[in-house]
């Protein structure tokens, strides 16, 4: 199982399909999630590119290091750009659903030269309203600390029945303190900065996303938009099918 060692951290990762002259596809999970959510994607979107999945430190399983300060957005770009050194590529399509949308978004800001193109999936900007923000972070700290208090119990069922192998409540606990709470809103007002093609998915039952898929879609230069019918927030496992051929044809006018 191939591990990337980031400063005593150990992140894990998975590489499909084959290089093919196109940029990879690098998918973020969402919180509480793991890379086996995009199990029902990656054949489909691996025929003719290499498509690279991922642990977010403090799930699956990744490490989860005892230290607050290693639960960041920027710890999380740097992850995603060694996993890219590590492919040996200097650029990759970005795709990731809640969480790993959003800091696929970070990445785009962080780095743009690295990115060929953006996927989000059920994902938002984060907010411009410091109110807004805190009601956000709220409701991340009340699950970090349900998670400190229950275990893993307290994610309940996990969507599709999957087994996301998490390890470390604690490891969860943190991410949801660090990596889901916000601090600014940087990403939301940089959106219009944001020069490559972008595709927003998100599920027609996605009620509390389908705002944000909209405002991202508006807000991003040239952006299009999908909205998978019968699916909630997890759009690639509620209608892979039809998911999977909407990032595929997004793929293929990709240069």
């Amino acid at each position: 199982m191939p591990y990337l060692d980031q400063a005593g951290t150990r992140i894990y990762y998975e590489v499909a399909g084959h290089p093919g002259g196109q940029p990879p596809l690098l998918l973020s999970h969402g919180f509480g999630a793991s890379a086996a959510m995009w199990r029902p994607n990656v054949a489909a979107l691996a025929a003719g590119r290499q498509v690279i999945t991922w642990d977010l430190r403090g799930h699956g399983r990744s490490d989860s290091p005892d230290d607050p300060a290693q639960y960041s957005h920027a710890a999380c770009v740097a992850d995603m750009a060694a996993l890219l050194d590590a492919a040996g590529t200097e650029r990759a399509v970005l795709g990731g659903l809640s969480l790993g949308g959003f800091l696929s978004l970070e990445f785009a800001l962080d780095l743009p030269e690295r990115v060929a193109g953006v996927v989000l999936c059920d994902t938002g900007p984060g907010f411009r309203s410091d109110q807004a923000r805190q009601r956000w972070n709220d409701r991340a700290f009340a699950t970090a600390a349900r998670l400190e208090r229950d275990g893993l119990a307290a994610l309940g069922g996990d969507p599709g029945s999957m087994d996301f192998g998490h390890r470390s409540a604690r490891g969860l606990a943190l991410a949801s303190r660090g990596m889901l709470a916000q601090r600014d809103g940087r990403v939301i007002e940089g959106l219009a900065s944001v020069k490559v093609p972008v595709l927003v998915l998100v599920g027609a039952r996605d009620e509390p996303f389908l705002a944000a898929a909209g405002y991202l879609a508006a807000k991003i230069p040239g952006a299009a938009q999908v909205v998978v019918p019968d699916a909630g927030h997890v759009s690639n496992i509620d209608q892979p099918d039809l998911f999977n051929r909407s990032v595929l044809a997004f793929l293929s006018r990709l240069r």
